[in-house]
């Protein structure tokens, strides 16, 4: 037996509730980890509280992402004993997740936990981290170096935008931090934000090409501050756009991309080659401090994961929030 935050359906509602589950109720999978540490990002909220259709069967166990210790495997890359780590692949959306004492899953979702790294900052990293890590590799490989010029980020507060903004900064990158939270300066200059603007400056329809401002940028945000930041890209530049904060809406014209030969890459975090995963933490492992890691998270218990979730969605949540499963 082990505890679960459970999902499920009671007359159109969904209902979360910590239950003690049978280790025979779990999927299919060739390794069965112990899990150590979990998250709640926002689409775990979203599908905790029933406020967006995230969850596509019930019972469902929610958590995109956890850490932990491989406790039986037929898999040949794993070991009991391993650490490893598992973002996306339809966790918690449509196999049970990570805010689990246990899961089984298929091996070829997880990938080995970088030496040097622990199951818990793993955890403070989680998707939101290796998405930035993942953004920034995008647009490196497309060619955006340190000397090219400013490279914005925008939601710089959110847990995306806040690794951004430091994974940048380590590599030698003149940051510009867009946010709504101007309280939150001095944090983002700590982070390594050179510069900080107002949310409001991108977020209503500007023109088809504007002033070039940037290099590149990470957006986190989508429709009118995507549109805005490829209408203010340098010519050359690029985009790397991995969020919809602001909406899924991309109200632009083709003029950045004809007159300025800007570039727009969208970037996945859920259904990555495994090589790219690897070469992503490892990436983090090695560049990210300790310090900046615990310094964006806070622990919580299992059982307050429903109502640390709503608080989450209600905008009271400031960084990241770990889950100790096993309290």
């Amino acid at each position: 037996m082990f505890n679960a935050l459970l999902l499920d359906k009671q007359e159109d509602r969904t209902v979360a509730s910590i239950q003690s589950i049978d280790e025979s109720r779990l999927g299919t999978g060739d390794v069965l980890v112990r899990v150590e540490y979990s998250t709640l990002n926002y689409k775990d909220a979203l599908a905790i509280t029933g406020q967006a259709p995230v969850v596509r069967t019930f019972p469902m166990v929610p958590g995109i992402d956890f850490a932990g210790i491989v406790e039986e495997s037929t898999h040949a890359d794993y070991q009991p004993g391993d650490a490893v780590v598992l973002n996306g692949w339809g966790a918690g959306e449509t196999h049970w997740g990570g805010l689990a004492q246990k899961a089984r899953v298929p091996g070829d979702h997880l990938i080995p936990l970088p030496a040097g790294i622990t199951t818990q900052n793993a955890m403070a990293v989680g998707t939101a981290g290796y998405t930035a890590m993942l953004c920034v590799q995008a647009l490196e490989k497309y060619g955006v170096a340190p000397q090219d010029g400013d490279v914005l980020v925008t939601g710089a507060n959110g847990g995306v935008g806040s690794f951004a903004v430091a994974i940048l900064a380590k590599r030698g990158y003149r940051v510009i931090a867009s946010t709504g939270r101007p309280e939150e300066a001095v944090r983002l200059r700590e982070l390594g934000a050179a510069d900080i603007i107002d949310r409001a400056t991108l977020s209503k329809p500007g023109k088809p090409l504007q002033k070039e401002r940037f290099a590149a940028a990470v957006d986190c945000v989508g429709s009118h501050t995507l549109a805005n930041v490829c209408a203010s890209l340098r010519y050359g530049g690029a985009a790397a756009a991995c969020g919809l904060a602001q909406g899924m809406d991309l109200q632009a014209t083709v003029a950045p991309f004809i007159l300025r030969g800007v570039a727009l890459l969208g970037v996945d975090s859920v259904y990555v080659p495994r090589a790219r995963r690897m070469a992503a933490w490892n990436a983090i492992a090695n560049e990210l401090p300790v310090a900046v890691i615990e310094g964006v998270a806070a622990t919580i218990g299992l059982s307050q994961a429903v109502e640390v979730a709503e608080q989450l969605l209600r905008g009271e949540i400031k960084g990241r929030v770990v889950v100790d499963v096993n309290r």
